[in-house]
């Protein structure tokens, strides 16, 4: 079996968990964990069986799973004994007594991303013969380390805002959520641009371009922006505001009021 067959199976399984766990729960807020999971998962698998220069390898791992590991267990934290997610309880809700059964091919279909998210960014540094030039790997690390500093700190930022019950009902314009709508967001694709210095010259290495551009359309076009923004407008009175002002993706200084 080929290294893709593997990951297909390895991607299977892991959301095969995550569908056992939200039936037993009834909350599928954890299939979000395991999603980053996975995918740092998928880093260190592809690192480990690929025939690639064994630095680049190294790195892959590293960055891989330090990533998901980090941004998984944030997530898990945040959903654990926590209402499920909006977006899960309005699918429950809209899919009545087909909930579990949609649920589970739900999780199953966000494995094509997953799939092509690990294939494009993990798969060309993991199999490139030669270490690419200095610069390429100084790039990546100042990328990989701003995208996993800049997502904690707006993570952290929320986080705290969310604490006080103060701000019950508020929008978060604490740090930098004062100069973009989604800063995690934002750092999110920037993980993913990270790989595509170590994989420049290596054959097929423009694939990685599309790890971070498939990010970006997931996140403001699919999954991400679209239903959480409705939602926000609808329970906060001052994100019409906000969403006006305030940059949706990249950290912008703010519009005037």
């Amino acid at each position: 079996m080929g290294a893709f067959g593997v990951a297909v199976i390895i991607v299977i399984a892991a959301k095969t968990i995550a569908w056992l766990v939200q039936k037993k729960l009834r909350n599928a807020g954890l299939v979000d964990a395991i999603w980053a999971w996975t995918l740092g998962l998928l880093a260190a698998f592809y690192a480990a069986i690929g025939p690639g220069d064994s630095s680049l390898r190294l790195a892959l791992a590293l960055m891989g799973a330090t990533w998901g590991g980090r941004l998984g267990t944030h997530l898990f934290i945040r959903n654990w004994g926590q209402p499920e997610d909006f977006r899960y309880a309005h699918f429950r809700q809209k899919w009545g007594d087909k909930a579990d059964f949609n649920m589970f091919w739900f999780f199953q279909f966000q494995n094509v991303f997953t799939l092509l998210l690990s294939s494009m960014a993990f798969v060309p540094v993991a199999w490139r013969a030669d270490a690419p030039p200095a610069v390429c790997w100084l790039l990546a690390a100042v990328i990989w380390l701003a995208s996993i500093v800049g997502e904690g700190i707006a993570d952290t930022q929320m986080e705290r805002f969310r604490a006080d019950p103060r701000n019950k009902g508020k929008v978060c314009r604490d740090g930098l959520w004062r100069y973009s709508r989604h800063p995690n967001y934002f750092f999110e694709c920037l993980h993913w641009l990270a790989y595509v210095p170590l994989a420049i010259g290596a054959p097929w290495g423009w694939i990685s371009l599309g790890a971070p551009l498939l990010m970006a359309w997931m996140l403001t076009k699919l999954s991400g922006m679209p239903m959480l923004e409705d939602e926000m407008a609808r329970r906060k009175p001052g994100y019409a505001e906000y969403r006006r002002t305030t940059s949706a993706l990249v950290p912008l200084p703010p519009k005037s009021s």
